[in-house]
């Protein structure tokens, strides 16, 4: 109610009562018109307290407003009305990770340097030094953060996130990137060589058959419909063996089907090259997963590989070289990994795996590497899951695994072992 509407009011009661007075004059009754002037008195006080309380309230609340906006002015975050956190730039960022503690008990196996799989360099007719061996850590521990900025030409987003596997623990960069429309710049999943199609497993960097590699890149995504999207990128390997002058170029074609199911067809070509010389190495991927029902699901991937080694993990070196730096052999291999994890409950799920690498028989190469080369690799486990509540998962793990080089060892031996129980708790936020 405003003052005007207020005085409006005030007057037709005056008006109203006026009239009464006249009227009540004419009947000579001058003690209720004493009364009636007092009744009038007293209303016309009570409007006039009203209507400066409605004035000191509407004064307080625009000064209120004032000082709210300058202080989200002045802060470095600020939230909405949803609880959603921003940065001074304005970007929307949240926050994820876990706390995680790894635990190992080898019985057979590699280098107690490392916790994580090395079935590629186990020990040919085994080692006292690697057996009987209990490894911990929690260098898997991870932090990461999400952006979003709205702009008028779309979002921007970007991702960073870190965890310790660096050396001696140290801190390293997991994903970096940023994207704009169907771009993406930065380092995350190789665009060749990608998780998504690995059976789960404890170990942080999976088993053999599968890989754990991230790229700095460069990658745009064309989508023909719903289901059916082209990945394009250029991709640094870092593969340390090679002179790298040019990056090396993948592609992937992912397709929905059945509802459930994925299927991801995947190239790559590289150059490898030395001070001396130079040759080209290619590859090829197929991979798979597919929920049988819904707390079934099948996973399985493959790999072609020719003359590299930075993108499919525990291969052979891509390349041999003599003393004058020439390619005198490359490395070609195949490989796969097939699992199946069954969700048993809310809180109970585990997974079957195998994965299985094959190298093809190059005398020059296998001559050069000698009990380095291995002919085969392969590795079976199994593992089971609980969680007692969401943000906790136990888990236990059994792995058996063997290496079998071309040369043998010294010792005379061909094959090494891995051997392995492990065990997790990880705590995600």
């Amino acid at each position: 109610m405003n003052t005007q509407k207020m005085n409006f009011k005030v007057k037709t009661l005056v008006l109203a009562l006026g009239l009464s007075m006249a009227s009540v004059a004419q009947a000579q009754s001058s003690n209720e018109v004493a009364q009636l002037r007092q009744e009038v008195q007293e209303l016309k006080s009570l409007l006039e307290q009203y209507s400066q309380q409605q004035q000191k309230q509407t004064i307080e609340l625009q000064a209120t407003q004032v000082q709210v906006q300058a202080v989200k002015q002045d802060s470095k975050l600020s939230t909405d009305k949803k609880g959603l956190v921003f940065t001074k730039g304005g970007a929307e960022f949240s926050i994820y990770g876990n706390v995680r503690a790894d635990a190992s008990y080898q019985a057979k196996g590699g280098s107690d340097a490392r916790l994580y799989n090395q079935i590629n360099t186990v020990p040919l007719g085994g080692s006292k030094d690697s057996n009987d061996r209990l490894k911990t850590t929690l260098a898997a521990t991870r932090l990461g953060l999400d952006f979003k900025t709205a702009t008028q030409a779309g979002d921007v987003g970007g991702k960073l996130e870190v965890d310790f596997l660096g050396a001696n623990d140290a801190l390293r960069i997991r994903h970096a990137y940023l994207t704009y429309g169907n771009w993406l710049i930065g380092q995350t999943w190789s665009n060749f060589a990608v998780p998504d199609y690995m059976p789960e497993t404890i170990d942080a960097l999976g088993y053999v058959g599968g890989s754990v590699k991230r790229n700095p890149q460069v990658r745009y995504t064309t989508k023909f419909d719903a289901n059916t999207n082209l990945v394009m990128a250029l991709e640094d390997p870092k593969d340390a063996s090679s002179n790298m002058r040019l990056p090396a170029l993948s592609a992937r074609l992912n397709h929905k089907f059945a509802e459930t199911g994925v299927v991801s067809l995947r190239g790559m070509v590289n150059e490898k090259k030395t001070t001396e010389d130079k040759d080209t190495a290619w590859g090829m991927g197929l991979g798979a997963k597919y929920d049988l029902t819904p707390k079934t699901t099948l996973k399985a991937d493959y790999y072609h590989v020719k003359g590299d080694s930075s993108f499919v993990a525990w291969s052979n070196p891509g390349f041999a070289v003599d003393t004058n730096k020439n390619i005198v052999g490359t490395n070609e291999f195949d490989s796969i990994t097939v699992g199946v994890t069954q969700q048993f409950n809310s809180q109970w799920r585990g997974t079957l795996g195998y994965g299985y690498m094959k190298a093809d028989d190059d005398q020059k190469y296998i001559d050069t590497l000698k009990d380095k080369a291995n002919k085969n690799l392969w590795q079976a486990w199994g593992n089971l899951f609980y969680s007692p509540t969401k943000p906790i998962s136990l888990g236990l793990e059994y792995v058996y695994g063997e290496r079998e080089a071309f040369v043998a060892a010294p010792n005379g031996s061909k094959t090494g072992e891995d051997n392995r129980v492990s065990a997790v708790a990880i705590y995600n936020f």
